[in-house]
């Protein structure tokens, strides 16, 4: 199985938050490839510089420590985000929708803002 984790999934992983679901969990544990997108890095990084967000380390080393794979952003997948509807509003959850499509991945999040895409989806 194929994951793309949404940014909020990296964080309570991390931190071992019980709002991420034993299915959840165990998919991440058994996937055969986590991928957690730079756009999480980049989104992470913006709530972070406005006091929305504390990190105790920087995101990247998050990702590294639980040996999650980083998904840059190509043009493929911005390309991608053309063939969606505007379902929804948030530039970071389109382009993860854009992705897990592009991919071929299983999207991993709490938003139930982006059911509409279709995309593959583990509900945390």
């Amino acid at each position: 199985m194929r994951l793309l984790l949404d940014t909020h999934v990296v964080l309570w992983w991390q931190t071992d938050d019980r709002r991420l679901g034993r299915e959840a969990r165990q998919a991440i544990a058994t996937a055969d490839i986590v991928w957690v997108s730079a756009v999480s890095g980049w989104e992470a990084s913006i709530k972070a510089a406005r006091g929305r967000l504390r990190l105790d380390e920087k995101f990247r080393i998050l990702v590294a420590v639980d040996q999650f794979t980083e998904l840059p952003v190509s043009l493929t997948h911005t390309e991608r985000l053309l063939d969606l509807p505007p379902h929804h509003a948030d530039p970071f959850d389109r382009l993860l929708v854009a992705q897990a499509l592009v991919e071929k991945a299983t999207l991993v999040t709490h938003d139930r803002a982006i059911e509409p895409y279709g995309a593959p989806v583990i509900w945390t």
